[in-house]
């Protein structure tokens, strides 16, 4: 079992991505004083020393894991990595809610897009790991459910069980797709929150910004009315996001983004449904990710 799990580091290592031990039979770090660390990689102290001691070095990887036959993670946002993670609703907490497999497929082809062909890691849980390339000069944290229901990602501040790892509920396993595809752009967008401005606008400023809401409002409205078969759900997708943002600030009513969205969306072909269910979605995660005043200390 020492040997294979060396194996398995020592993969990882050659494909780029930073390793470190974890307990063995376990998914915590096996560093001392990480005694308390959840999935996402944070610790009851605060510190990752996980994340700084991952590493690629070979001669290091055969040391540590000649100690013992710990298990494998992967520090993501050393590693350059955005790893998807599709939950089971049994591991949520509950047995009728979607899987994170299905509610990905549902918010890919709401985007005008096949769900991606990546290097993917089953879980012992019957949960899939999709791993992406991140994009050059982002940062992108770990989320939980922002995506989408049983729907989380690692990134920085956070790691995945290596394939290999052995758990007493059976071993992760690489599943098809060696090569790692690049983060989708319109994931991105989902992932990477709007820019937080950093003084307090006067009066006069505010005023502008609600003229430049609404010169934005008759812009995304037009990019739907005018989008293609194939991409006319991920437009309507996209302009929510976009405009969320001025409900959030108080520059825009929600009432008149949604209005205004779902008769450009209907005119560019969308059902009734298709519309209010993608409007509801992008408008409450936009919402609640920009709900910070601008004027807030």
């Amino acid at each position: 079992m020492s040997e294979h799990l060396l194996r398995a580091a020592l993969d990882a290592a050659e494909r780029g991505w930073h390793v470190f031990p974890l307990r063995p039979g376990g998914k915590p770090p096996a560093l001392h004083g990480e005694r308390s660390c959840t999935g996402t990689g944070e610790c009851a102290s605060g510190h990752r020393k996980w994340e700084q001691r991952a590493t690629t070095d070979p001669d290091r990887i055969r040391a540590a894991w000649s100690r013992a036959p710990f298990n494998v993670g992967i520090a993501t946002g050393p590693s350059g990595l955005v790893v998807v993670d599709l939950d089971t609703p049994e591991h949520k907490g509950s047995s009728d809610a979607p899987d994170g497999a299905t509610t990905f497929r549902a918010l890919c082809e709401r985007a005008g897009h096949a769900v991606p062909t990546t290097y993917r890691v089953r879980t012992t849980t019957g949960g899939t790991h999709l791993y992406f390339t991140a994009p050059p000069g982002v940062r992108l944290a770990n989320t939980a459910g922002t995506v989408a229901t049983s729907v989380d990602t690692r990134a920085w501040g956070g790691y995945v069980v290596a394939a290999g790892s052995i758990l007493p509920t059976g071993r992760y396993e690489a599943l098809n797709a060696p090569e790692t595809a690049a983060l989708p752009p319109w994931l991105q967008t989902i992932l990477q929150p709007a820019p937080k401005p950093s003084e307090a606008p006067s009066v006069a400023v505010a005023g502008q910004s609600r003229r430049y809401a609404e010169v934005a409002l008759a812009a995304e409205t037009r990019n739907v009315a005018i989008a293609q078969h194939g991409s006319r759900e991920a437009a309507l997708f996209r302009a929510a996001r976009a405009l969320g943002r001025f409900v959030a600030w108080g520059d825009l009513p929600r009432h008149v983004v949604e209005q205004a969205l779902q008769e450009a969306g209907e005119a560019a072909g969308l059902t009734v449904s298709e519309c209010r269910s993608t409007l509801r979605s992008a408008l409450n995660w936009s919402i609640t990710h920009n709900s910070r005043r601008r004027d807030a200390a």
